[in-house]
């Protein structure tokens, strides 16, 4: 559940909760289960995510430890592919304009900007957490 609507509904169970029950100790009490639902809800929710995560983790580690050498190495070889392409598109592509222009060549057409940002931005997170997890000594 979208943790902004967690507020909204809660406020609505405090207001119902009120015209339903009078005496305020059955008030606070029908309070305290609504908070105890809520959270068991989000800890639910957490409890799921946190398995997705440690199943993926799983993935990635026997993906790490085949014997193939391509199921081995497809995230490197789409990181060089990734940077080789900003380096063409960066240094390379602009310094081969200036010669074909200084020569009378055909321009050399650039890369298209929106999917390389797109995939080396991805990268560069998944680089960062994998950063981040030797320094803390996790991996």
């Amino acid at each position: 559940m979208n943790p902004l609507l967690f507020g909204p509904l809660l406020e609505l169970g405090k207001s119902i909760i009120s015209k339903v029950w009078p005496d305020p100790a059955q008030q606070a009490e029908a309070q305290m289960r609504l908070l105890q639902l809520q959270q068991t809800g989000e800890l639910a929710e957490l409890d799921a995510q946190l398995k997705l995560a440690l199943a993926q983790t799983d993935i990635n580690k026997a993906d790490a430890q085949s014997g193939n050498f391509m199921q081995r190495n497809w995230r490197p070889f789409i990181g060089w592919v990734g940077g080789f392409a900003l380096a063409y598109q960066f240094l390379l592509q602009p310094l081969l304009v200036w010669v074909s222009l200084a020569i009378d060549w055909p321009v050399p057409p650039p890369l298209a900007n929106d999917m390389l940002f797109s995939l080396v931005t991805q990268l560069l997170g998944l680089g960062a957490m994998r950063t981040f997890e030797k320094i803390k000594g996790v991996a």
